[in-house]
């Protein structure tokens, strides 16, 4: 029953009419192009998220733009929609998403913290426990914000540009989780 929730949540949202090939990591499949906002997106670059001493895999990430790039700086900043999908493989506590998520905006904002603590509260407040199959998607959509998903359920909008770049930033900025992490998702396997 698990799978089935998962793989139907994963075609949801990465469906393409006919995708011509699909890229894998950590057995996670995801499609080289998607379309979002009719947008066609075209997968950047998948990582795997590791933690601890042991390599624990936690999920994978997968990066959607409308112009590739393996320059972190131009994908921060490009005005274009962009999603990215993490597909979690094993089960991660709340406590210990909103830190990584806390962590992530402290090492890799791009403007003053205190210009983002009232939307980073409100993005800690919409996460769960994650289990095992679960997926988390950050739409960004240019002047809109960034769409926020917990598999096939919308928890909202947070906006502004601040917060879209200071995001992806998290993954991809200076500071990100882990190296081989950014430079999957900068297509530099």
């Amino acid at each position: 029953m698990r799978f089935l929730r998962a793989a139907t949540t994963l075609l949801l949202f990465l469906t393409l009419a006919a995708p011509a090939a699909a890229k894998s990591k950590a057995g996670v499949k995801m499609p080289d192009t998607i379309t979002v906002a009719k947008k066609r997106l075209t997968l950047n670059g998948l990582g795997l998220r590791e933690a601890t001493f042991f390599k624990v895999d936690v999920y994978v990430a997968g990066l959607y733009v409308e112009n590739v790039s393996s320059d972190a700086r131009k994908l921060i900043n490009a005005n274009e929609t962009k999603r990215l999908v993490l597909y979690f493989l094993r089960d991660v506590d709340r406590s210990d998403i909103t830190k990584a998520w806390s962590s992530g905006f402290k090492g890799n904002a791009m403007v003053p913290m205190a210009l983002l603590k009232e939307r980073i509260d409100k993005l800690n407040g919409w996460m769960p426990a994650f289990k095992r199959g679960d997926m988390l998607t950050f739409t960004i959509l240019p002047d809109k914000g960034v769409v926020v998903h917990v598999n096939t359920t919308r928890k909202g909008v947070v906006t502004g540009e601040d917060f879209s770049q200071s995001l992806l930033a998290i993954w991809i900025g200076p500071k990100p989780p882990t190296g081989a992490l950014k430079r999957g998702l900068l297509g530099k396997h």
